[in-house]
């Protein structure tokens, strides 16, 4: 495979770790009464602790499983008016008892996944969270020491009229003159997947709301 990739740029290794994914629904009727999804796979053709980790010694896949829509609520608050120190922040996982059931059903899903034909051809053993964890309790606290922020943290400048929201709705800080915030922060709730093509439609939109404004 390495020689495949350094002669010709492709093979096994010219393409990322996940090559496989889907969307679906585990708590219906809880999470949302539409039929939106409210977890995110990744598949990944090696085995690791986490997404970035060193791989392990050893042939495996892994399952990364991910919540679109938590229900818990962290904070960030600035603790000096120095902008070099650094803010106070607070994530809070897993305190809302829904996100709790998410996570237990998740790890559940991707059992029942990795028993599945053809995949069952290829698990020989299950390494985290380990089948002897078969309680609710014991996958909760799997998810508690192993789950991590992955890839799109968002809503911590959120958007709206309420006494919560940082910037209005043309994505003016309230209070200040002159400062527009675009990114993925001004999100009141994320959106049910990756949150790409949202920011870029934030930055067409906000791109149309500076020109009327000049």
């Amino acid at each position: 495979m390495g020689l495949q990739w350094l002669l010709t740029g492709g093979g096994p290794l010219g393409v990322g770790i996940n090559q496989g994914g889907l969307f679906t629904k585990v708590l219906p009727g809880v999470t949302d009464p539409s039929n939106r999804p409210d977890i995110q796979f990744h598949f990944a053709t090696l085995s690791a602790d986490m997404a970035g980790a060193k791989p392990h010694p050893f042939p495996g896949f892994t399952f990364s499983v991910c919540q679109l829509r938590p229900y818990s609520r962290g904070s960030v608050h600035a603790v000096a008016p120095d902008a070099r120190q650094r803010p106070s922040m607070k994530a809070n996982y897993l305190t809302h008892p829904i996100d709790r059931q998410c996570a237990i059903a998740s790890v559940r899903y991707a059992r029942q996944l990795s028993q599945t034909q053809p995949m069952a051809n290829y698990t020989q053993e299950e390494l985290k969270p380990g089948i002897q964890r078969a309680s609710d309790d014991d996958i909760l606290e799997f998810c508690r020491e192993s789950g991590a922020t992955i890839f799109h943290p968002s809503g911590t400048c959120k958007m709206g009229q309420d006494e919560m929201a940082v910037v209005d709705p043309e994505l003016k800080v309230r209070g200040l003159e002159g400062l527009r915030v675009v990114d993925c922060s001004v999100m009141p709730t994320l959106v049910s997947g990756n949150t790409n093509a949202a920011a870029m439609m934030m930055g067409e939109k906000a791109a149309d709301l500076i020109r009327q404004a000049a």
